[in-house]
């Protein structure tokens, strides 16, 4: 375990599309370079290429299926982990999206203003 987790100033450099697939932020490694290639992930506010790498401290922000994650590095891994220990490399700071919205979408049961029932007759009353 000691070669695929490392988080000392010695340790060796990781690449940002290596790193956010070994973290679990994306399914495979070819998306998270895709990702990048796409200008779908800044380190520290400046688009990155997929060899780029990155340290301990350095922001990343990758966006994905239409949200965007925003993590800081705390731990450099080369190997994709569990994620559990994925978990322990980066600190999330991404917003949290409230849930669906009642306004949106289509209406409950029951709230319709349609003067029909549910039973496709015409309201009584």
């Amino acid at each position: 375990m000691a070669s695929v987790v490392a988080s000392g100033e010695g340790a060796a450099p990781v690449r940002v599309d290596s790193w956010i697939w070994s973290v679990r932020l994306t399914k495979t490694r070819s998306a998270a370079g895709a990702a990048c290639r796409a200008g779908h992930v800044r380190v520290n506010g400046e688009r990155a290429k997929p060899a780029q790498t990155v340290r301990p401290g350095d922001e990343v922000r990758v966006r994905l299926d239409g949200g965007e994650r925003i993590v800081v590095v705390s731990r450099l891994i080369s190997k994709r982990v569990g994620a559990p220990v994925a978990a322990e490399c980066y600190v999330d700071n991404t917003q949290q999206q409230g849930g669906r919205s009642h306004d949106s979408g289509r209406p409950e049961r029951g709230l319709s203003s349609s003067p029909w029932s549910e039973k496709g007759g015409p309201r009584s009353g």
